[in-house]
């Protein structure tokens, strides 16, 4: 790895920035001053340093995320506030959200640069639950949950697995927890449409093992603990 390329993924500064640390003789390799930004180094064996504090490198990182509503799942957006522009605290180029949720719903989302984890958690077939709540304009029944139970037809060429639908309050306005198995396109809203009722409200609660915490506010982040990251991973197997 080229070491400004290094040194801005692991947080010391902007490319401008790491490049003048560079040239001012800031940085050591092993010991040893560096002064050409482009100098290969070991990311994983060297010992870097800048400003006297030494640096380390992790290949992945993961962040669990409060969606707000009002933000786009994306990298890039140019009408929309994207949920990368959250992000502030790192300075990796190579993170994207795992999956996506509608720009009016809210709620847990995995971010990551492991492509790996990430296939694993969308595949449909690792089956791994996401539950949801909702509120529903109309009074949700046990009918609907049997109709949920068995797999909807949402107007794909498939039917949408079955899903598990518990109803919270029922009334003109009712609401509901849904977990699915799948991860298809205003999925959720599109299998309430099949039984004759609207969402009004959503926020993704849960994936797999990953539980939106009740202390994490819409729009904040934070690292995802070594337990988080090592139940995920297993869940996903």
């Amino acid at each position: 790895m080229r070491l400004d390329k290094f040194l801005t993924e692991t947080g010391a500064g902007t490319r401008s920035e790491v490049k003048k640390w560079i040239k001012s003789g800031a940085v050591t390799v092993n010991g040893e001053s560096a002064k050409r930004p482009e100098l290969k180094i070991d990311e994983n064996r060297d010992v870097i340093c800048c400003c006297g504090q030494t640096l380390a490198y992790q290949a992945y990182e993961y962040y669990l995320f409060h969606k707000p509503a009002g933000c786009v799942t994306a990298t890039e957006d140019g009408r929309h506030r994207t949920v990368m522009d959250y992000l502030t605290e790192t300075a990796r180029k190579d993170l994207f959200p795992v999956g996506r949720l509608d720009i009016d719903t809210e709620g847990l989302l995995l971010i990551t640069n492991d492509g790996v984890l990430a296939h694993r958690l969308l595949s449909p077939t690792r089956h791994v639950p996401k539950t949801y709540y909702a509120r529903i304009a109309g009074r949700v029944t046990e009918e609907d949950g049997a109709l949920f139970a068995q797999g909807l037809e949402i107007g794909d060429d498939k039917p949408a697995k079955p899903a598990e639908l518990v109803i919270i309050r029922a009334g003109e306005e009712s609401e509901v927890t849904l977990t699915i198995t799948e991860g298809r396109y205003h999925q959720v809203k599109r299998m309430f449409e099949a039984v004759g009722k609207k969402v009004l409200y959503l926020k993704r609660l849960s994936m797999g093992s990953l539980v939106l915490p009740d202390d994490l506010h819409p729009g904040e982040y934070r690292a995802l603990t070594a337990e988080e990251l090592h139940d995920l991973k297993q869940c996903s197997v």
